[in-house]
């Protein structure tokens, strides 16, 4: 439990909650204020980058549909090592699961944790070959443009859309994005666990079509942050927002068995099988390892920044969102923050949501019995989140994590068959019970005014 600070003189629980909501509200407006200065170096004007650019580029495909997230990897921090260098004189080619189809699409690319300007001079999209391979499928390569050019330059601390390309994207491919810079533009911003090789060459190969010039496999993803695509099939995105648990931090690799990959599957088959009120949306992961709600690592601008930091970036910002899921928590309470503070923090990101039109589906806390920083008072603190979560005045609506995964015999844990062995994350069998435990009733409904 918190101690209390020498000098405290004992003021009331009211007057500490106040303060702290008032602390919260003016971290939430100045994160949204610098969100807006980073971004605004991408053409979007007053608008998100992919709306603003959806409308007023004339290279974009003219064509009915709905643009949704079909991807994303929330920027996580500078790769160590990548100083002064980054990728100069390297293709490198990411590969990401789709969880829509679409008929044109665009990617967005990062320079958040750059120190300098990146200059990409050739950027490639195509679907694999098969899965786990770095060759493109016959007929699929197409070459990115930004603004009508081939060459782009994103400032440091940026991030740049790119215009949309004609490109039959079906729904659960595999797709390779491949960009190549000449020019030293160090560090790289990049999220470390893909939980999938993607593939690096010498030289530019980015229209290559072959596997062959990438030789180097890798397990981060690099500058790419988000893959959209125009869908016929799907009207609106879902945002799973969290820290590694939603992440997959120890879901199989290269095989998509993150419980957001697992729900996308059940979402798919569900509207496939024609039931009703299933709404047809897609699926996108803005998890990100050792995430808190409240606090940001170090740097300039923060590493792994907070939930309630990167919400703009990472939820409000992604094309047409419909829900976010969030399952925040557990490494604030690992970090010994409050039940309390943590139930603000929270509250702030419903409201952020619901100033957009957003439902927000919320987790409860899962277990951490047995793992080495349990401790009793960080049950209590978990315990009491869950307790106010599962009381309904917190989320639109409540998915319980915790009761589906926990060994009914000792509810501190994990059941055996759901835990990795770590005591804190999912196996995968443990993630698919995740992705089966959303009600896909809760996706639908009206937002409320205010809980």
């Amino acid at each position: 439990m918190t101690q209390r600070p020498a000098g405290d003189d004992g003021a009331s629980p009211t007057r500490h909650r106040a303060l702290l909501s008032a602390i919260i509200t003016l971290i939430v407006a100045v994160s949204a204020c610098i969100y807006v200065g980073v971004s605004a170096g991408d053409g979007s004007g007053g608008d998100s980058p992919a709306e603003s650019h959806a409308r007023h580029n004339a290279a974009d495909p003219v064509s009915a549909g709905t643009w949704v997230g079909a991807w994303s990897a929330a920027p996580v921090g500078g790769e160590p090592g990548t100083e002064p260098a980054g990728m100069a004189g390297r293709s490198v080619r990411n590969v990401v699961h789709t969880s829509a189809a679409g008929t044109s699409a665009r990617i967005t690319l990062s320079n958040l944790y750059g120190q300098s300007p990146l200059t990409v001079t050739h950027a490639s999209i195509a679907l694999a070959a098969g899965h786990g391979s770095s060759a493109a499928a016959a007929g699929t390569m197409r070459r990115l443009t930004f603004g009508g050019a081939t060459s782009v330059t994103v400032p440091a601390g940026q991030q740049i859309l790119s215009d949309a390309v004609r490109l039959q994207v079906p729904q659960g491919a595999d797709v390779l994005v491949t960009t190549y810079a000449p020019a030293e533009s160090g560090p790289v911003t990049f999220h470390p666990y893909a939980r999938q090789i993607s593939y690096l060459a010498d030289g530019d190969r980015v229209e290559n079509p072959s596997g062959t010039p990438y030789t180097q496999r890798t397990s981060v993803w690099r500058y790419l942050t988000a893959l959209d695509v125009l869908s016929h099939d799907a009207n609106g995105t879902v945002v799973a927002f969290g820290d590694s648990i939603t992440d997959g931090s120890t879901s199989s690799e290269s095989a998509n068995r993150r419980w957001p990959d697992a729900f996308s599957q059940r979402l798919r088959a569900a509207v496939a099988a024609g039931r009703p009120g299933v709404p047809r949306y897609s699926v996108v992961n803005a998890g990100i390892s050792g995430n808190q709600i409240l606090v940001s690592r170090a740097g300039r601008p923060a590493e792994n920044q907070s939930g309630l930091t990167r919400f703009a970036r990472d939820v409000l910002d992604r094309p047409n969102v419909k829900v976010v899921i969030v399952d925040l928590g557990i490494n604030d309470t690992l970090h010994d923050a409050d039940a309390d503070a943590i139930l603000t923090g929270l509250r702030a990101l419903v409201r952020q949501a619901h100033a957009h039109g957003i439902k927000v589906v919320g987790a409860t806390l899962t277990p951490i019995g047995g793992y080495p920083r349990y401790t009793g008072a960080r049950e209590t603190v978990r315990e009491r989140v869950n307790a106010v979560i599962r009381s309904g005045t917190v989320y639109d609506a409540v998915v319980d994590f915790d009761k589906a995964l926990r060994d009914p015999y000792a509810p501190r844990r994990y059941a055996a068959e759901y835990d990795s062995g770590d005591h804190l994350h999912p196996s995968d069998r443990g993630y698919r019970k995740m992705g089966d435990t959303v009600d896909l009733a809760d996706l639908t409904g009206a937002v409320p005014a205010r809980l």
